[in-house]
């Protein structure tokens, strides 16, 4: 047996003893799609740019041509991703009993276009956007549709006041997805980390609420003393093998 095949059956004894476990996924779980983390050394977005200054409550307000100039184009390209393997697999230990539901810090959706049934977002999502003056919500290919058109920043056609994305910004209160998480982590047994680097707080603080806690990220993160197993692999051929051994077994 060699370490990788060690690790997965310590995952998998780990995932049958659970009563009730919890997946907690970042931006490292859909790079295989072929979207871009925030925090790998070299390589992440927030690496390159300051992410207050490109998507905080304060650049849309202060500067709302910069904001979408800087960000529609990159959540755009999310929409056109896929799923990936680690998507898939997660939706079928979802679907096998062996996890309760998805706590992902990410917005773009592919854990429910992958059939993971629980599913909470607690940075938000690309589904819809709303106007800050009227509160009126459109379908986020709205701001897509007006961006294109020349029209910087996207409007509300009833009261012409701003539209926003119903994303999570640095600065804005969390989604009601989190406090729901949050209580969904009070009877959590065993919290399974996939590709996050747990950084970004509050939700980096959720490994606390765990009595066993699984790691499976590229990198390093500031929970590994805490858990019972840390894989420094790619998320999505560690979970393929994982179904695999639960297959067999």
């Amino acid at each position: 047996m060699n370490f990788l095949e060690a690790l997965v059956k310590d995952v998998a004894r780990i995932l049958k003893d659970s009563r009730k476990t919890l997946a907690l996924t970042g931006a490292g779980a859909s790079t295989e799609s072929g979207i871009p983390d925030y925090r790998s050394q070299g390589t992440g977005l927030w690496q390159k740019y300051n992410p207050m200054e490109k998507a905080s409550v304060t650049a849309l307000l202060s500067n709302p041509e910069e904001f979408y100039r800087f960000n529609l184009p990159r959540w755009s390209g999310y929409l056109q991703a896929k799923p990936n393997a680690t998507h898939f697999a997660l939706a079928k230990l979802e679907e096998k009993g062996l996890i309760y539901g998805i706590i992902t810090q990410n917005i773009d959706g592919l854990h429910q276009r992958a059939g993971s049934k629980k599913v909470w977002e607690v940075h938000g999502h690309l589904r819809t956007c709303h106007c800050l003056e009227c509160g009126r919500s459109y379908p986020f290919n709205e701001l897509i549709e007006q961006f294109n058109q020349g029209v910087n920043p996207p409007k509300c056609f009833l009261c012409h006041g701003m539209l926003r994305p119903d994303v999570v910004l640095f600065e804005d209160p969390m989604s009601e997805d989190y406090y729901k998480a949050l209580q969904e982590m009070k009877d959590c047994d065993t919290l399974v980390v996939v590709g996050s680097s747990l950084q970004v707080y509050p939700v980096a603080d959720l490994p606390r609420l765990a009595s066993r806690l699984v790691i499976i990220n590229k990198e390093p993160t500031p929970w590994d003393y805490k858990a019972e197993v840390v894989v420094y692999e790619q998320a999505g051929r560690f979970l393929s093998e994982l179904l695999k051994h639960l297959g067999e077994n």
